[in-house]
């Protein structure tokens, strides 16, 4: 599967991406924002062949993020969607770019065809993201997309030896429609 962006394609990881995969959810410069970071390479392999072999009604959706232009498809980044609350039809997402490729517009892409693919693919009724309080490029790239700032979790995450306050963003299928209708008017 491939979602198709203006810049970016969206591509189903298969096993071709898996050491990829793994250099990036092992990489700690990568998440410097997450409490928790993958360190056993095994592990993160093994977590993806599950993922990649599950059949079925999927429970998450994983991308790799490459330049539609590139014709070497390389990959500049991870992008991901999961169910977060599975009977409430609601998902939660999460993306990483390289450094390399950071600030430039690539994160808000790749989190617009998520989005996108939530509600016209996956009925979603609602889609969330959660990141650290200081994390503020990801704070800005949800609300400039028109998620809202639901919560701020108190002290939810031990991060660098303190506890951090997490964010918490949402959009609504019909919040999302309406921002889609109205640019489409634009």
């Amino acid at each position: 599967m491939i979602l198709l962006g203006d810049r970016l394609l969206l591509t189903q990881i298969t096993t071709d991406d898996l050491d990829f995969i793994c250099r990036v959810e092992c990489d700690q410069n990568l998440w410097y924002y997450e409490d928790f970071v993958h360190s056993d390479v095994n592990e993160v392999r093994e977590e993806y062949m599950e993922k990649i072999e599950e059949e079925g009604e999927r429970s998450s959706y994983d991308f790799i993020i490459s330049l539609r232009d590139d014709k070497h498809n390389t990959p500049i980044g991870l992008a991901q969607i999961w169910h977060y609350v599975d009977h409430r039809r609601s998902w939660e997402l999460g993306f990483s770019i390289l450094p390399d490729y950071e600030r430039q517009g690539y994160g808000s892409e790749s989190v617009k065809l998520l989005l996108d693919f939530a509600f016209n693919q996956l009925d979603a009724h609602k889609v969330i993201g959660m990141c650290n309080s200081l994390n503020t490029r990801s704070s800005a790239i949800m609300e400039r997309l028109g998620m809202t700032k639901e919560a701020v979790f108190k002290e939810e995450l031990y991060w660098q030896e303190q506890w951090i306050d997490q964010h918490f963003f949402s959009i609504l299928e019909k919040e999302y429609f309406a921002i889609v209708h109205a640019d489409s008017e634009q």
